[in-house]
């Protein structure tokens, strides 16, 4: 993979990964104030931004498996950490928006 193609594909898995993150959080704080599916509308958006983010990733994969090595630098590895990590935080935000969802219905 040539290093301007590996750049972009890296640079897309880290944008697309924090602004899936920063969704995810945003849906927790839409949650927290008692709109649920203003949350779940959030979470929509970060499972879309994730999309792009594996689109790119999976760019690369495709590339390192027809034989174009990726460069492994502090970037790549970044981004890749970064991938998993929005991965993580957004399971974890459905998790806790269903918590603020069963506490919402049961004080009614």
């Amino acid at each position: 993979m040539n290093n301007q193609a590996q750049l972009e594909a890296v640079m897309g898995l880290i944008i697309h990964s924090g602004n899936a993150k920063s969704e995810a959080m945003e849906a927790i704080e839409v949650a927290k104030s008692g709109d649920i599916a203003g949350a779940m509308n959030k979470i929509e958006i970060a499972g879309e931004a994730l999309i792009k983010a594996h689109h790119a990733q999976t760019e690369m994969l495709t590339k390192e498996a027809q034989g174009e090595a990726t460069e492994m630098n502090l970037l790549t590895v970044h981004s890749q950490d970064h991938l998993m990590t929005s991965i993580a935080f957004c399971d974890l935000a459905k998790e806790i928006i269903d918590v603020y969802e069963y506490v919402q219905n049961s004080r009614i």
